[in-house]
């Protein structure tokens, strides 16, 4: 006997499986807020170098400004150059200026902006990208004429003994415009290496324990950041959380998915990642009314502490404790399933003798590596073929959507729009699984995505409508098959596996994700670089998701067996034929 006959006892599908989805809901929610923070934390606000006080005959602004900045070749005055001397303006005594500096005839010089950068704050109030605190026990302190900007160097400033609470800008534009894009990327990068801890580790010592380390960790560590008194402490603390939050893409759709039956795993999956769609509508409003980075980020955070609570009501996997041999608390757990789910199971069903039976068949690795992935043909190619096509989803996803406060775009209203995207991608899913099967599903998704980067090379970026519309596009498709690599991922692993099996494809596909904004950098290099590059990976993904064997309606693989045996891969031949 497995274990799929002991939920047909239980009940594979009632409100105890309910009531496990929505305690769930909670780290979904919580996922997009802090994946998608840097579309509003991390927004880049029109600025220009910081000019000295306007004369008292000006009034113009824009005027003020032709006098001391150049003009991009779309007209916009610069972001990062200044005229080294103001142009003469007629009427106003930047004449007079200009032609005591010295300034020779013809075409001014420009410079850097080496007294900062001013910036619009009527989008945001505060970025990391403007504005940061330091705390100073001794410093020299002094403000220049004209202006309210803070010098902490220099010759004969007034020595003040702290300590000082000081509102620094941390300036990451221009030439430190990369400083920017490697926040998101080291976050990312401990995604990535928290989902290699949390995959072992709940395969080691059960989920719901790894589930509270991953609330507690997230909520302390979510807190220092937006405590952050420096870049360095930010970037290390985003870094941390990165790695706490891992523990919930890897924790929750398995502990789901073990107390489901076949029939109503494509339902639940579905459901579940409504709460992802949730999320992301939530950051859109929330961005909208908190418009201080700092206090965002808190808002994204502070969640964590009635999830830290709901940790008691949240069941253990009764399939991972029998592999593990456990067998009185999977006891308790089925008798509580049945319970809940009204099935009237009697005590010589559930015995320990049944349950033993059961625990030949589940267990039968007790120390899983990541080695195990490997070992055989079929977990090769499965292991191989997964992680090519989580590195492709996540780099065009976030490749996709990060950037979108460089597009010229109102922020919030793209990213409702966005959010609002994702409810007919999970519409569009769970029929495309149930009909077509999850590698076509995966494949056609990822191809929608590619053919969409492709289009925008096309558009111009002034025809505002099209780069919204295939923004929309685009993002429906990525959606579409971020949704379904997470439930087709957990089917193809076997259940003593299935843990280290997301944490290494999730490795690969935060070390996508990792990457996908550095790769917007390439537009340095040529300006339609990035989006081949996404469009190219996403290709890739599409032509290797056609080398995985289809699940649809097969049971869970229990062993590793299973997943070699013949006949389970020819129950998957046979529905990849009645597919075609």
């Amino acid at each position: 006997m497995g274990f799929e006959e002991l939920l047909d006892k239980v009940g594979g599908f009632g409100p105890f499986q309910l009531r496990n989805l929505v305690l769930m809901a909670l780290p979904r929610v919580l996922l997009p807020m802090h994946f998608l923070l840097p579309v509003f934390m991390a927004a880049v606000p029109a600025h220009h170098c910081a000019l000295p006080g306007a004369p008292a005959n000006l009034t113009h602004q824009d005027l003020w400004l032709e006098a001391h900045l150049p003009r991009e070749t779309d007209g916009s005055f610069s972001s990062c150059l200044r005229f080294a001397h103001p142009k003469a303006l007629p009427n106003t005594t930047l004449a007079t200026e200009a032609h005591s500096s010295g300034e020779p005839e013809g075409e001014p010089t420009t410079v850097p902006c080496s007294q900062g950068w001013e910036y619009d704050h009527s989008e945001f109030s505060s970025t990391i990208v403007t504005e940061g605190w330091g705390i100073f026990w001794n410093v020299r302190v002094a403000l220049e004429p004209g202006e309210e900007r803070l010098v902490l160097a220099g010759e004969g400033l007034t020595h003040m003994k702290g300590p000082f609470l000081v509102c620094l800008q941390w300036d990451l534009v221009c030439e430190q415009r990369g400083l920017n894009k490697i926040t998101s990327t080291c976050f990312f990068i401990g995604v990535l290496l928290g989902a290699v801890v949390y995959g072992y580790l709940s395969d080691r010592f059960g989920r719901r324990q790894l589930l509270l380390v991953a609330y507690v960790s997230s909520l302390v560590l979510g807190l220092a950041s937006a405590a952050s008194v420096n870049y360095i402490m930010f970037v290390v603390t985003r870094t941390l959380t990165g790695s706490a939050l891992a523990g919930f893409t890897i924790i929750v759709l398995p502990l789901e998915l073990e107390w489901l039956d076949v029939e109503h795993r494509t339902v639940a999956g579905a459901i579940s990642s409504i709460f992802w769609t949730a999320g992301v509508l939530l950051l859109a409003l929330v961005g909208y009314l908190i418009r201080s980075w700092r206090w965002l980020l808190l808002a994204a955070t502070l969640p964590c502490v009635p999830g830290i609570i709901s940790i008691w009501w949240v069941p253990e996997s009764a399939r991972w404790l029998l592999t593990q041999g456990r067998v009185k608390e999977a006891q308790t757990y089925l008798f509580r399933c049945a319970k809940l789910n009204g099935q009237p199971v009697g005590e010589d069903s559930l015995s320990q003798e049944v349950l033993n039976k059961v625990v030949t068949v589940e267990r039968v690795l007790q120390r899983p590596s990541y080695l195990d992935l490997f070992r055989t043909p079929q977990l090769l190619r499965i292991s191989l073929c997964c992680m090519m096509v989580w590195f492709g989803v996540n780099f065009a996803y976030y490749g996709l959507i990060l950037d979108v406060s460089e597009l010229g775009l109102n922020v919030y209203q793209t990213q409702l729009l966005l959010g609002a995207m994702e409810v007919p991608s999970k519409v569009m899913v769970y029929f495309l699984v149930r009909h077509v099967g999850r590698r076509l599903t995966e494949a056609g998704t990822l191809l929608g995505a590619t053919l969409t980067f492709g289009i925008s090379l096309l558009v111009s970026p002034g025809t505002k409508e099209w780069v919204i519309a295939l923004l929309l596009l685009g993002k429906g498709f990525s959606e579409a098959a971020f949704t379904t690599a997470y439930l087709f991922t957990s089917e193809l692993y076997p259940t003593v596996l299935r843990q280290t099996g997301l944490g290494l494809t999730a490795l690969t596909g935060r070390l996508g994700a990792s990457l996908a904004p550095l790769a917007a950098l390439l537009d340095g290099v040529w300006l339609m670089l990035p989006k081949l590059a996404y469009g190219g990976i996403a290709l890739l993904a599409a032509c290797t998701a056609l080398l995985l064997p289809e699940t649809k309606v097969a049971q869970l693989p229990e062993t590793i067996q299973d997943v070699e045996r013949k006949r389970y891969m020819c129950t998957c031949v046979q529905i990849m034929g009645s597919n075609a």
